[in-house]
């Protein structure tokens, strides 16, 4: 690998030919990648060549390889599928067909190519690669090139994008297109629940996934599904029986629905397939209750990309750029991959090699092993599910008691942490006590304990069930601490967002005037602002980022039959950029106002001189975020006006203020199975503090360790004394000092078309694939 120097990017790839291609099934998210590919390759002066219908155009050459320019991919990052096609080629399988492809590139100078394609896509990419010099030797012998020109084209670099609804490509956290298939298979559930609820129906839920149960996995998760079936884990002989007995103990329950979902490739101890049909037929014969199917088939592949989808994508498509421009004839070829919220580079064959020993456990039979060979967070997803989906009460009843509250602003996935967080607590003994409206209930004796079937069907449901204020607790510490003496409670915890961790804190702080306060104290982040120190990211963020995204969506698409206007779009997080930021590059915005990277009124003239240069373009139509608190006097109306008189004969503006749609809305997937994986994770560190805090017959915990913020953090999910941030944190804007985040408006600029610098980009790091980095949990 060579030092490209990313102070002197913009000239690194002149005299070079890049070219991009996907191939195989399509996944939303696949145009996001070919735009951000295309443009990262134009801003580093190179030249860039998208090739249509995948492989097949690659072997059949002509019009199916066309040079882009920038405009060659706007308006793109919005639609599903791939604008460039895709095809499954059998000539590309065989050496002639790779020769013919050999030849379309060296005519174009093309020895930079990135593949978006599954495993079987990539494995191609890298035979291709790895026969290159000899068959350009062919083309030199059937005197097609001359021995000059396979001298100066002597080695192919390839880089490997995964695009793959079924993210069943070891080592990968998330596969470009999985997020949004989950969305899709969400919006299914959700609108089959309430039809299920009326006529107290069963539903048989078939997704797909091929060979790989994520899918079906993390659907069950984010739906708190009955039953579940993944080929990675049969269920045990006898299945029907137990699955029955399961089905109708919810029925007796009170429950008026019961949801069963099934992967397409699942199958039984023995490798017998286990159809959709099959377990309707069983339900009905057995329970005589009404039940129906739902394949949902291709729908899942379709519509809109998600905002993570997005996301991912753009940042995957300049981390490809840039590990093209540092490949040498000795670099691997290499996958670009997301590890936690880091851009990381794999070892292709690493991936592909691993990824069969997964099928090779399956089909031996070795079904624990595949679970793990799927990854930490795969195995962790599966355990999680068994211990949520079906009551098992605990054989003994512990001295512990834990309280769960929300505090501050409502925020997607709310719900779901406090359902997940209930149940464990149950299921590990303890008296779990719910609270509501916050601290403020906690003073006035809002206190109630909690069952099994209190937090049933939460986990979809927007806003929080519990009720939240922001009140801190200073403001009544004798009251709380008398209602934790009389509760006899030794465990809080926090589900929210600033107001939340500044709650804690003071809690921590008051412990030298009251014993009562010397208990455990955990702090789930949920807040859309995602404003809170010591993680990465809050729940309900992506939710948040979801919502500002389609509405961003729908005013753009309200301009397409209106020539030269410009959006001036304003959104929620207080004084952090992060829901603007992301929400921008989700929608390929010209320009994006936050509080952390300072602007002026030159900047603002500058923005609105891009903006008159692009409407000269055939793309007449613009869109500007800012965040509500960006600037005390660089308003929303100030800039829409400021906008509309420099752009007088030019452009229009048009003013938006998206408000409290932001906080609206069911959860994603992404947010309920981040949620639920949070609440699991505080409950088990909250007993471990028991445990370790347990003297004298009473929990004391008193020292920094035992009240901390849970969250992501780059790669993994960590516990962080509300203490030690302390110092991380800038109370006035109630934000952290240092946003991980801000490197990514590099990306939203380059993909605007602005003239920045990349040297602050964090460029992805080389990792290898083996059985101990699969076991290492990312928290997704």
């Amino acid at each position: 690998m060579v030092d490209v120097g990313l102070a002197n990017l913009r000239t690194a790839g002149s005299q070079k030919a890049f070219a991009v291609l996907t191939s195989g099934g399509d996944g939303q998210g696949m145009n996001a990648a070919v735009r951000a590919v295309t443009r990262m390759g134009l801003y580093v002066g190179a030249k860039v060549y998208l090739i249509y219908e995948g492989y097949e155009g690659l072997v059949e050459g002509g019009e199916n390889i066309k040079k882009a320019n920038w405009l060659s991919v706007s308006n793109i990052i919005q639609l599903g599928g791939t604008v460039i096609g895709s095809a499954r080629c059998k000539a590309f399988m065989t050496r002639e067909g790779r020769l013919l492809a050999a030849h379309n590139l060296v005519q174009h100078g093309i020895t930079n190519l990135c593949v978006i394609g599954g495993d079987g896509s990539l494995t191609g990419a890298n035979i291709f690669r790895t026969e290159w010099s000899g068959l350009l030797q062919d083309l030199v012998a059937q005197g097609k090139i001359s021995q000059d020109v396979a001298r100066k084209y002597s080695h192919l670099n390839i880089v490997g994008l995964v695009g793959s609804i079924d993210n069943d490509f070891c080592g990968t956290d998330m596969t470009i297109g999985t997020d949004s298939a989950l969305h899709r298979i969400m919006e299914v559930i959700d609108a089959i629940t309430t039809t299920a609820q009326s006529h107290q129906r069963t539903f048989v839920l078939e997704v797909m996934g091929r060979h790989c149960g994520y899918l079906a996995l993390v659907s069950a998760l984010a739906a708190g599904a009955d039953w579940l079936f993944i080929p990675e884990a049969p269920p045990e002989e006898g299945w029907e029986d137990a699955m029955c007995a399961r089905l109708g103990e919810s029925r007796s329950g009170g429950s008026r629905l019961n949801i069963v979902i099934i992967a397409e490739g699942a199958i039984d101890r023995n490798g017998k397939p286990i159809t959709s049909k099959y377990v309707k037929d069983l339900v009905v014969t057995r329970l005589g209750v009404d039940t129906r199917v739902t394949v949902l088939g291709h729908v899942q592949r379709g519509g809109t990309p998600s905002a993570f989808d997005r996301v991912l994508s753009s940042k995957m498509g300049v981390e490809a750029v840039i590990a093209l421009l540092e490949a040498t004839p000795d670099t691997p070829a290499c996958v670009v991959s997301l590890s936690g919220n880091q851009a990381v580079r794999l070892p292709l064959m690493e991936c592909v090699q691993m990824t069969k020993e997964v099928q090779k456990a399956m089909d031996e039979k070795r079904f624990a092993e595949a679970v793990q060979l799927r990854g930490r967070s795969f195995e962790n997803n599966w355990n999680i599910y068994k211990l949520l989906a079906h009551h098992k009460p605990s054989q003994t009843k512990t001295r512990y008691s834990l309280a769960v509250l929300n505090v501050g602003a409502p925020a997607a996935g709310m719900n779901a942490a406090v359902r997940s967080a209930v149940r464990i607590g149950l299921s590990q003994g303890h008296t779990v006590y719910m609270v509501n409206d916050g601290f403020e209930g906690l003073a006035n004796g809002q206190i109630k304990t909690a069952q099994w079937r209190d937090v049933a069907g939460w986990t979809g449901q927007g806003g929080s069930l519990l009720g939240t204020k922001r009140t801190l607790p200073n403001t009544f510490l004798p009251k709380i601490v008398d209602n934790i003496r009389k509760y006899n409670i030794q465990g809080l915890l926090v589900v929210g967002g600033f107001e939340a961790y500044e709650g804690v804190l003071q809690l921590v702080e008051a412990r030298a005037h009251y014993d009562e306060l010397c208990m455990v104290m955990c702090v789930i982040p949920a807040t859309i602002s995602n404003n809170v120190p010591g993680i990465d990211i809050s729940l309900g963020c992506d939710t948040a980022v979801n919502a500002a995204m389609e509405s961003c969506d729908r005013i753009k698409q309200s301009a397409s039959g209106t020539k030269r206007r410009v959006f001036v779009v304003e959104t929620m997080g207080g004084y952090c950029g992060y829901l603007t930021t992301m929400a921008a590059i989700a929608v390929g915005a010209d320009a994006a106002y936050v509080f952390e990277d300072p602007f002026s009124i030159r900047d603002l003239k500058a923005n609105v001189e891009h903006l008159t240069e692009k409407m000269k373009t055939e793309i007449q139509r613009g869109l500007v975020l800012r965040n509500e608190k960006s600037h005390e006097h660089y308003t929303t109306e100030f800039i829409n006006n400021l906008y509309s008189s420099e752009g007088k004969g030019i452009f229009d503006c048009r003013m938006n203020v998206l408000g409290h749609l932001q906080q609206g809305g069911a959860p994603t997937a992404f947010d309920r199975n981040y949620g639920t994986k949070l609440g699991v994770k505080a409950v088990f560190w909250i007993t471990d503090q028991f445990r370790e805090n347990y003297r004298q017959g009473r929990v004391f915990a008193n020292s920094p360790e035992s009240a901390c913020v849970i969250g992501l953090r780059k790669k993994a999910v960590l516990f962080s004394p509300v203490t030690e941030i302390k110092n991380e944190t800038d109370f006035e804007h109630r934000m952290p000092k240092e946003q991980w985040w801000l490197k990514l408006r590099l990306i939203m600029k380059m993909l605007a078309h602005y003239k920045i610098s990349f040297e602050n980009y964090d460029t992805g790091k080389i990792e290898h694939v083996t059985r101990r980095t699969l076991s290492i949990d990312k928290g997704y």
